[in-house]
């Protein structure tokens, strides 16, 4: 099934047009360290373009998961990917499918397309189940880049890492859009579920 499908049936879910493209993706998943990660986890893969170049990328030993909510492309991400690790689960539920500390999380998810507190909830599962040194990596829109969700994801991704950054806009890409880059979580244990860090003010 196509994004397109995929976009009609759940727009909040899927909260894309076109897939990613191949530059996009490898500007999310260079300079991570994925080669030498133990444990990377990827949320929102949709139609894989991320999953191809991480499976790529990941050693032999390595654990790599894949957490898809929309079951349509579930079932061509396992036609696609038959050796993929692959739950048909909500990346809240990230902290289920870690083993051991995460090195690094590669996200797809529409965070724009979410509310505060559900951005906010899935950020303090992320932080959770990252190792110390662990990291996370997304992507934005350029077009939405100055609309209140998205200031309140770049404010919330800054209140709970100690180094964000933001890569130049990739051009290459149906609509054009940036990375995020975000390393060492500081919300931790028993403030995961806090109710004044996760606030978007």
């Amino acid at each position: 099934m196509s994004i397109i499908k995929a976009f009609l049936r759940h727009p909040v879910r899927t909260g894309a047009i076109a897939a990613s493209s191949p530059r996009l993706a490898t500007a999310i998943t260079g300079g991570l360290g994925v080669e030498s990660a133990g444990n990377v986890v990827e949320l929102g893969p949709g139609t894989g373009v991320f999953t191809e170049v991480l499976l790529r990328m990941v050693t032999p030993d390595a654990s790599f998961t894949a957490l898809e909510i929309n079951s349509r492309l579930v079932r061509d991400l396992r036609a696609r990917f038959p050796t993929l690790h692959l739950a048909e689960d909500s990346a809240e539920h990230i902290a289920s499918y870690a083993m051991a500390p995460i090195d690094v999380v590669v996200s797809g998810l529409p965070w724009t397309a979410m509310p505060a507190p559900r951005q906010g909830k899935i950020l303090n599962e992320v932080c959770e189940a990252l190792s110390l040194q662990g990291c996370l990596t997304t992507f934005a829109y350029a077009h939405a880049a100055w609309t209140p969700p998205a200031r309140r994801f770049a404010r919330l991704l800054r209140s709970r890492f100690a180094v964000v950054e933001r890569t130049r806009v990739v051009w290459q890409n149906m609509p054009p859009a940036y990375v995020y880059r975000a390393a060492l979580p500081v919300l931790r244990g028993a403030d995961r579920h806090g109710k004044p860090i996760a606030t978007a003010a």
